[in-house]
Order: structure tokens, then sequence, then C-alpha cells
């Protein structure tokens, strides 16, 4: 008997049934968010057996590792889905030119972030809230975890540009060999050896090399478009390409930093380190329940843009409300665990009362409205698939910058702490106004 051909990457994602499809490629996708958010959690939960003050120093550098995540997902992103609309167009040599050049790019900014970070580390701590207490925690893990910066980035952007090939799972698998190699160290560095915060600093930038190594080396295998220096061309086309695609996830990871940066000054004015702590761990809670919400919508952005380019708009549109549906589904469960468990969760990571009672009503608020995250995130990544590059910026600001930004800013003057706790919940609210609107035009014309 005769076996069938496999299926070419094209045929694949312009000819599978969408809900098959985006399950295939978000399976993947949703491990490596999981995966990712686990070992970001991985420092705060070991150093969280040091003290309240080493707990909450790791929560400020995390506004700064915000940034650095930010510039790789706008190199990324924005290179990513530009080859996948030029593969869909069957346009592959400006494919394969994008992606070295988003590459070489971003390994410019992180040596970027690298030297000027280190230069003005001290400075830097006292911005984003560091107290006489947590000072030098927080210098010695944030000029470590700056040295990491070009390779955070390079395998952020490696990563992407495989998702948008299809090839979501050597992007998993590069992305997990980093995050076991993390979890392996920290407790050795951090509780064995004894090196505290900067022992959690060298887990990190350790798994995020293997990583590097292991997603460089991917790249160059199958049907992957291979980096090549010949390739990379940093002109005003494809900067420009770049910064149409990769614009929202700066502007929603940028404004991400800046959010942590002003809920971590208020938190601290108002509760002092147990709040920062607190505020902390729930931001990282959040972040890890969300990151496979994420994923699932990573599944699709590839489907999004390859069928826009190839014109199968029909695709498109029938993915972002499968999306929408089952994302929201899985976000009410999750909320309803939160909420019944909140303290618990937040004792797993801290054994202190005042950061448990803290870190409970933010955790229970912010679980309470999440199911609405399934749209406003899929609102966006639909828009920045589709390379509607201002459309997608507005939505991605809109959580943390355009809502939460003056929130954090006025709730506290007139109700403390409790305004700390609550302005992320009402960001969410007021977001998901903001954000359906522009997709509804998109979608209508689809």
């Amino acid at each position: 008997m005769s076996q069938s051909r496999p299926k070419s990457r094209r045929e694949l994602l312009t000819e599978t049934p969408i809900p098959q499809l985006i399950i295939k490629l978000s399976i993947p996708t949703i491990i490596s968010m999981l995966v990712t958010a686990f070992y970001n959690s991985a420092d705060t939960y070991f150093v969280g057996k040091i003290s309240t003050e080493a707990t909450a120093a790791v929560g400020l550098v995390f506004s700064v590792m915000a940034i650095i995540q930010a510039s790789g997902f706008f190199c990324g992103h924005g290179s990513g889905n530009y080859l996948s609309r030029m593969l869909g167009a069957g346009k592959y040599k400006e494919a394969n030119e994008m992606a070295s050049t988003g590459f070489a790019l971003s390994i410019i900014i992180g040596c970027t972030i690298a030297v000027v970070g280190n230069i003005f580390a001290e400075p830097l701590a006292v911005g984003i809230g560091a107290s006489p207490a947590t000072l030098n925690d927080t210098v010695d893990y944030m000029r470590i975890i700056l040295i990491g910066a070009p390779l955070m980035m390079g395998q952020f952007v490696i990563n992407n540009q495989l998702r948008f090939q299809g090839n979501a799972v050597y992007a998993m698998i590069g992305l997990m060999c980093g995050a076991v190699v993390n979890v392996f160290l920290d407790p050795l560095l951090i509780l064995v050896l004894d090196l505290k915060v900067v022992g959690a600093a060298l887990a990190t930038v350790s798994g995020q090399l293997i990583s590097f190594i292991v997603l460089l080396v991917g790249s160059f295998r199958g049907e992957n478009i291979h980096l090549r220096i010949k390739n990379v061309h940093i002109n005003g086309y494809y900067v420009k390409e770049i910064i149409n695609g990769g614009a929202p996830s700066l502007f929603r990871q940028g404004l991400a930093a800046v959010s942590t940066l002003l809920l971590n000054k208020y938190a601290g004015w108002y509760g002092g380190d147990a709040a920062i702590a607190g505020m902390s761990i729930v931001t990282r809670v959040m972040m890890a329940m969300v990151s496979a919400l994420i994923g699932f919508g990573q599944g699709y952005q590839p489907v999004c843009s390859f069928n826009y380019g190839a014109g199968l708009t029909k695709r498109v549109k029938e993915g972002f409300f499968f999306c929408v549906k089952w994302g929201t589904i899985f976000l009410a469960f999750l909320a309803v665990l939160s909420v019944v468990f909140a303290p618990d969760i937040v004792g797993w990571f801290r054994d202190d009362s005042k950061v448990i009672e803290v870190g409970t009503v933010a955790l229970r608020c912010q679980a309470s409205v999440m199911p609405l995250m399934a749209t406003t995130v899929m609102c966006n990544m639909m828009l920045q698939s589709m390379g509607k590059g201002l459309k997608a910026t507005i939505a991605s600001s809109a959580r943390n910058g355009i809502c939460f930004i003056p929130l954090i800013i006025v709730l506290p003057h007139f109700l403390g702490l409790l305004g700390v706790q609550i302005s992320q919940t009402i960001a969410d609210v007021l977001s998901i106004l903001i954000s359906l609107p522009l997709a509804r035009t998109e979608l209508k014309e689809l």
C-alpha cells in the first residue's frame, strides 16, 4: 500500500480544519508559555525562602526584565509576523532577509541594554523602587539579569520566528531546555551554595543561554528559514515593517514594565516591602495562569498571518472566534480556583501573614475578571498578525497603559493600599471596551 505524502507547511496552514490546526499549533506554545512562567516563578519561590526583602528585590527587577522581554518580542513578533505573511504570499527572499535582520537587530539592542544598564545599575535600582533594605539585593540581581539581555532577546526572536513558520514544537523544546536548567540550578545556587539572589540571577541567565543555543541550532534544521549574515539588511523598509508588526508587543510589554514599576512604588508607599512582595507574587501568579491563554493565542497567530497573506480571510475569522470561546471557558475555570484558594497560592511563595493578606485580596480581585482577558488578548493578536499596526498597538496598550496607569496613580490616593490592589481589576474591565471595537471593524471587513 502506498503511503500518503506528508503535508507541506503551506498545505498544513491553509487546508487543515481550523480547530484541529490551532490545537495542533497551540499545544507546544501553551507548554512553552507555561514552562516560561514556571521558571520565571522559580526565582520568586526559592528566593522566598530567604526573606521578604529578597522577594521584594526580585519583584522590583521584574520591571527591568519586562523591558528586555518587550524589546525581544518587538523584534520577534515584528519579524515573525512579516515573514509569515511573506511565506503565505510565496515571497521567500523577503522572508529570509527579515528573519536575519530581526535577529541581528535584537542582539544589537540587547548588548546596548546590558552595557547601559550596568553602568547606571544603582540609580536604576533606586528608580524602580528599591528601599535601603532591598537596594543591595536589587542591584546584585539586576546586574546579572542585564548581562543576559542579548541572550534573552535573541531566544525570543528565534522562538517567535520558528512559531510563525509553523514549527512550534522545536520552539517549545528550546524554551524547555532552558527552563530545566534554570529550575535545577535555582535550589542549588540559592539554597545549597547560599548565593541567594545572585544564585537566582545566575540560574536564570544560564537557562537563557541554553535556550539560545538550542533554538539557534534548531533554526538551521529542516524547512526553517536559516539565519545568515548576508541576509541582514537593517534598512528603512525592514525596520518599518518590524515596527509595524512589533510595536504592539513593545507597547504591551513595555507598558507592563511601567505598570509593574508603578505598582511596586505605590505598594511600597502604602504597605512597605511586604506589600511589594505580595503584589509581586500576584503578578507572577496571574502571568502564569494567563500564559496558557497567550500560548493558545500564539497557536492562532501563524494561522492568522499566513492565511491572511494567502487571502483566506474566512479561516482568519473562524480561528478568532474559536480562540475567544475556549479561552474564556478556560480562564473562567482558573478564576474559580484562584478565588477559592487565593491564600494558599500566595502563601506557597512566602509564608508571611502580611504578604498573604495583601496578595489574597489582589489575587481574588484580578481573578474575578480574568475571563474577560480572552477577548482582549485575541483581539490584539488578530490585529497584530494581520499587520494592523496602529489598531494592534492601541489594543495592546489598553490593559497595562491606557487604563492601568491612570488608575494606579489616582486610586491609592483615595483608597490607600486597596486602591493598589484593585487597579488592575478595573483596568481589565475597561480594556475590553477599547479592544473589542477595534477588532470588530476588521472582522466586518473579513
